[in-house]
């Protein structure tokens, strides 16, 4: 088992839990953990929703111990954007004008990663309403880079993205869709989190075409 699992991607950890080298719930203490130490400087969670995410972990590590296996993403940190809903929790955007109301219930996409096993830690950040691509016009404060924390996370889901790279989340549901080329991708791009060369070339292009500059595709100052 590595020292610190929450630096393990998802597919490593997937192979450990399976293997018994490592458990769901230590998987999950470990990024609270990093939650706890770097939240603050970089505003990466709005909602932290330890106690459920403990819940959920211990709940995957019984079934794993009976042979119910949810698949991939069974037992897995992941994060949620704060667009998104789920159940008992509110969903801000970002913004001050929605109410702190707990939603009713959960969105398509919540329900499916419970469904497959993941364990969801808490709502990050982002840019209000997902209308920009630095998450620094929060509500509830700018999302820094945790690479560099005088430098943009991008966006609209900086927060996401930066949860990811600082080990608070193994993986993180950034938009309404797998990516979003010209936000989320960015946000991931600029913090850090690699993808094929393919899928690279794809975001740096839409982003020339987008900012009409190729400078602006690295990591700006904030």
């Amino acid at each position: 088992m590595a020292a610190d699992p929450s630096t393990l991607d998802i597919v490593e950890a997937g192979h450990q839990l399976r293997a018994k080298t490592l458990t769901a719930e230590a998987l999950t203490e470990a990024c609270l953990a990093n939650v706890a130490t770097r939240n603050d400087e970089l505003r990466a969670f709005i909602t932290v929703t330890a106690e459920a995410a403990r819940a959920a972990a211990r709940l995957a590590d019984r079934e794993l111990d009976i042979g119910h296996d949810r698949g991939p993403l069974h037992g897995i940190p992941i994060a949620l954007k704060d667009l998104i809903d789920q159940a008992g929790v509110p969903t801000t955007a970002a913004s001050h004008v929605r109410p702190l109301t707990p939603a009713s219930g959960d969105a398509i996409v919540t329900a499916r990663l419970k469904a497959a096993g993941a364990v969801l830690i808490g709502k990050t950040n982002l840019h209000e309403f997902a209308l920009g691509t630095t998450s620094e016009d929060s509500a509830f404060g700018a999302v820094r880079n945790p690479l560099d924390t005088t430098r943009s996370a991008g966006g609209s889901s900086g927060g996401s993205a930066a949860a990811i790279v600082a080990g608070m989340a193994l993986g993180g549901w950034m938009s309404g869709k797998i990516y979003d080329f010209t936000g989320s991708y960015q946000a991931a791009l600029l913090n850090g989190i690699a993808f094929n060369m393919m899928n690279i070339l794809i975001a740096a292009w839409l982003l020339y075409r987008l900012t009409g500059s190729r400078r602006r595709i690295a990591a700006t100052p904030a």
